[in-house]
């Protein structure tokens, strides 16, 4: 198995699309995959953070058991929409006034492991910033899965041990194709 880039965008994504994954309060995301889309109590008004890393987001949420994050979504968007919150990015160890006037930020945390042990590389996080709320939520979402059961079913086998039969049940990741000049943005 090849190692990974130290940073590196690992995703699901086809030729148009792009998964990313948010947790939420079961009263955001219940209305939400009802809808198929963001509906009120979602909040218009605040950035949201999107993260095409699974692992990164179970560490997170700590396997949809940490408060106010106990349902987990994958937001499949389009490759056009992420590439253009990507575009308008500052990293958030640029200058402070360039990130408080920024429409996304980015960062680069440590990947994890099934068990949430940092590993050598690094996954993104994009903070999709009020002036892109509703381009993401209208334009670019093509589709939103509840996860949640899955995400269970994994942690489950992961607290008994059944660490390959939890790796199997994971969503595919491989690195994204990021046009260079993003690349080079990004860091």
């Amino acid at each position: 198995m090849q190692q990974p880039s130290l940073r590196e965008i690992r995703a699901d994504h086809d030729a148009s699309t792009i998964v990313v994954y948010q947790a939420y309060a079961p009263a955001v995301a219940g209305p939400t995959v009802a809808a198929g889309r963001f509906v009120p109590p979602f909040s218009f008004g605040r950035m949201t953070w999107i993260k095409p890393s699974f692992r990164w987001l179970m560490h997170r949420s700590n396997w949809a058991q940490k408060p106010g994050q106990e349902r987990v979504l994958a937001v499949r968007i389009t490759r056009a929409g992420w590439e253009e919150a990507l575009s308008r990015a500052v990293l958030t160890t640029a200058d402070p006034a360039a990130v408080a006037r920024a429409e996304v930020h980015v960062q680069w945390d440590p990947e994890r492991s099934l068990r949430g042990a940092a590993l050598n590389h690094y996954s993104i996080q994009v903070g999709v910033g009020r002036s892109l709320i509703r381009a993401y939520a209208e334009e670019w979402i093509t589709g939103i899965t509840d996860l949640t059961p899955q995400v269970r079913k994994i942690a489950a086998l992961v607290q008994n041990g059944q660490t390959a039969k939890a790796q199997r049940l994971l969503p595919p990741e491989r690195p994204y194709p990021l046009p260079a000049e993003l690349a080079r943005r990004l860091a």
